[in-house]
């Protein structure tokens, strides 16, 4: 059973109580949202014309050291809202057009968004999109399957170093592979409606990091080898922001070459059912402002 007290939400298991103490998300045990409005940056199925109805929670389960939104997975900036205003965001973003609501990365809040998508189950009328670092138990994507139309999961490594090293995670990849697993178990075979707007199934997506083109091709190799091919979409990404300053490889952005050499593996993989960013992605604005809005 999924709770707060000890946390046991995430793959880490820290056992902390999350009712007077701070879990390794760095969150409590209230519902902490930085953002909620239409986001037009994702894959086009997912935004589409209207927009995907994005709410950015804050914490993260997996702090990433390069990530760009570190002000809400590292720093915590945010706002606590009760359940019921959770759930009326929902509301919210569904009257505006929303084609979606995308929960991003919720894991370290899943029984209240559970619970707002309970009061909520009745009016909700658009798909649920799970958008997460691909570090999710097994469990915890059966305890969502009831809540969740279509899976967005990072798949970020193979080598238990870059893991390690980048993400305090070496075990990242035996854990992710079993949750993507369980996402297209769940999910099936992608399906979308007449506009192209995905109303289930799984998009993979990958992130190419510098100096770890061989590692990408390593993911692509195992996804090539081991998922059905038309169970899910693959998306690579470029969009590589430099913002740290511990490791020098991860000072800089991502070559053309480097970035150029992982698409065209995936194309010799036969990978091509899915997105493919172009290299100018690789752009400040893709991180949205983290301003409360909609909050």
């Amino acid at each position: 059973m999924l709770s707060y007290n000890p946390c046991n939400l995430c793959p880490r298991a820290c056992g902390v109580d999350r009712n007077t103490d701070l879990g390794f998300c760095r969150c409590g045990g209230n519902v902490k949202v930085a953002r909620a409005a239409l986001h037009f940056w994702e894959e086009p199925c997912i935004s589409g014309s209207r927009g995907s109805g994005a709410i950015f929670f804050s914490g993260c389960t997996l702090r990433c050291c390069y990530c760009q939104n570190y002000k809400i997975s590292g720093e915590g900036f945010g706002k606590e809202i009760p359940t019921k205003r959770l759930a009326e965001i929902f509301l919210d973003l569904q009257a505006k057009g929303a084609h979606n609501i995308n929960l991003v990365t919720a894991t370290q809040f899943l029984p209240q968004v559970i619970n707002a998508l309970d009061l909520v189950k009745k009016e909700l009328q658009i798909p649920v999109v799970y958008n997460c670092g691909g570090y999710e138990s097994v469990e915890t994507i059966r305890a969502i399957k009831d809540y969740v139309d279509i899976f967005l999961p990072d798949f970020k490594y193979k080598s238990p170093e870059l893991s390690w090293n980048y993400s305090g995670a070496k075990d990242y990849f035996a854990v992710a592979s079993a949750a993507v697993k369980e996402m297209i178990n769940h999910t099936g075979v992608p399906r979308f409606d007449a506009d192209g707007i995905m109303q289930k199934g799984v998009i993979i997506r990958h992130l190419v990091i510098p100096g770890a083109r061989r590692d990408s091709f390593e993911i692509l190799k195992w996804i090539s080898e081991t998922l059905p091919r038309g169970s899910y979409m693959l998306s690579l990404m470029s969009q590589f922001t430099p913002v740290n300053n511990k490791y020098k490889a991860l000072s800089r952005r991502v070559t053309t070459f480097e970035y150029n050499s992982v698409v065209e593996e995936a194309i010799r993989l036969g990978l091509t059912d899915g997105f493919m960013q172009e290299k100018s992605s690789a752009k400040e604005e893709y991180t949205p402002p983290f301003d409360l809005k909609g909050v």
